[in-house]
């Protein structure tokens, strides 16, 4: 330990315990010495167990994050799902968050081994367990907006196990915001969270829905919330572009620019914002189609983002 650690700590480790510094005092103390920062650990217990009714100029959302058995909605099944509420005001603050709820289910198969390494679930955890629906759907179906940090992997999930969400509107923390922009350097949850001096252990789904949530609540040199970002490109309306007819040897100059490959409608397809739409178009006229075609457009909004296409 150093003399300057070992000044801040004094006598505390010999003293009583109601003389000894708290451990926020010392974070505290600790913080104000160059070339130290200091890790708050999330306290996954907080919140209100169940929110109070909204005020009336406040709206909910509602953090996911789910653990399956592998990455194809069509194949593989949830194992657990997470999620936390939270009220939020028309400037897009965090006012009040309800406790995470957490749920199990049996996929009716052996937990893959990088699934059970990654979570630290096993088989006979999820045994014989099953989802409550009811709940599940109740805490998503009453928000005004469901956020994922990988909707696009989420939302698929989600949709076919609980279709009565179909037509939920969503929104991703980890492709809708310019993370850079916002002064952080790279978009993994983890790292996120770490830069903000925050940090949590375990990937477990509660985990990541409260690390997810406190993130979202933080507030940054502009004065707004990182919610607040979120909130302002999820409810802009963007368009899909699908290059359908699109030649084969144009498959590397679209893949370069962004575009996924929808397997089943056999197209690259991207989704661009409003203000990009003509700029996108006529790259495609003029790298792509050459006068022997022309993109299908679809208008996106919160409630058909990230879902399956079709």
């Amino acid at each position: 330990m150093t003399s300057l650690l070992k000044r801040l700590l004094g006598s505390a480790p010999t003293a009583p315990q109601s003389e000894r510094l708290d451990g926020e005092e010392l974070a505290r103390q600790l913080e104000k010495l160059e070339g130290y920062r200091v890790l708050r650990a999330l306290d996954p217990s907080a919140g209100f167990h169940e929110l109070p009714p909204l005020a009336q100029d406040e709206r909910l959302a509602v953090v996911v994050d789910s653990e399956t058995t592998g990455l194809d909605p069509t194949q593989d099944r949830m194992v657990e799902i997470a999620a936390q509420r939270f009220a939020f005001d028309r400037q897009g603050r965090i006012i009040k968050v309800e406790r995470v709820r957490s749920w199990l289910e049996d996929p009716r198969q052996t937990l893959p081994e990088r699934v059970a390494q990654l979570t630290g679930l096993t088989d006979a955890d999820v045994l014989n367990k099953a989802f409550d629906e009811t709940e599940i759907v109740r805490r998503l179906s009453t928000a005004d907006l469901i956020v994922a940090h990988n909707a696009g992997f989420d939302r698929p999930f989600f949709d076919r196990r609980f279709p009565q969400l179909r037509d939920s509107p969503w929104g991703c923390s980890l492709s809708q915001l310019d993370w850079l922009k916002l002064g952080f350097d790279g978009r993994a949850l983890g790292h996120l969270l770490l830069q903000s001096g925050l940090y949590f252990d375990g990937h477990r789904a509660a985990n990541d829905v409260v690390a997810l949530t406190a993130l979202l609540g933080r507030e940054l040199p502009d004065g707004r919330t990182i919610f607040s970002h979120l909130l302002e490109k999820c409810v802009a309306e963007s368009v899909r572009i699908e290059a359908v007819g699109s030649p084969f040897e144009a498959k590397d100059a679209l893949k370069r620019r962004g575009y996924k490959w929808d397997p089943a409608g056999r197209f690259w397809w991207r989704e661009v914002q409003r203000s990009d739409l003509n700029s996108e178009t006529t790259w495609l006229e003029e790298e792509v189609y050459f006068g022997r075609g022309r993109p299908r457009l679809r208008v996106i909004t919160p409630r058909e983002r990230f879902a399956e296409p079709g």
